[in-house]
């Protein structure tokens, strides 16, 4: 089974917004981490993306890999930045993180694809 990963990250988006109105400071305190982590500095968006979806590919996680393989397309990275990306994440985390470097480079695909992606 192929997971669609742009209806994973707008499915994630409403959940996440309905955890917002449940625990609003948590929530405000996680987005002002994340602002202060993506804001631009040395590395630029698009490399703190990158990172990110290795990242994800890590810890296996889905949401994570819809989110940040978007933001990555969206931030001008291409498939071969991504590939080379995805290559660190296998090398770090052996077999179970190769499954999950297939599944991020289809997510990426999708939204480079844009032919499923909702804003």
């Amino acid at each position: 089974m192929t997971t669609n990963y742009p209806e994973l990250a707008n499915d994630l988006s409403a959940s996440i917004a309905r955890l917002r109105k449940g625990i609003p400071d948590t929530m405000k305190g996680f987005s002002m981490m994340a602002a202060a982590a993506t804001a631009d500095g040395t590395l630029d968006p698009k490399m703190k993306e990158l990172i990110a979806t290795a990242i994800g590919v890590a810890v296996r996680c889905d949401g994570c890999v819809a989110f940040h393989a978007k933001a990555a397309e969206k931030n001008g990275a291409s498939r071969e930045e991504v590939l080379e990306t995805l290559g660190m994440a296998v090398y770090m985390g052996g077999g179970p993180s190769m499954v999950y470097a297939a599944q991020a480079l289809d997510a990426y695909d999708q939204f480079a694809d844009g032919s499923n992606v909702q804003n």
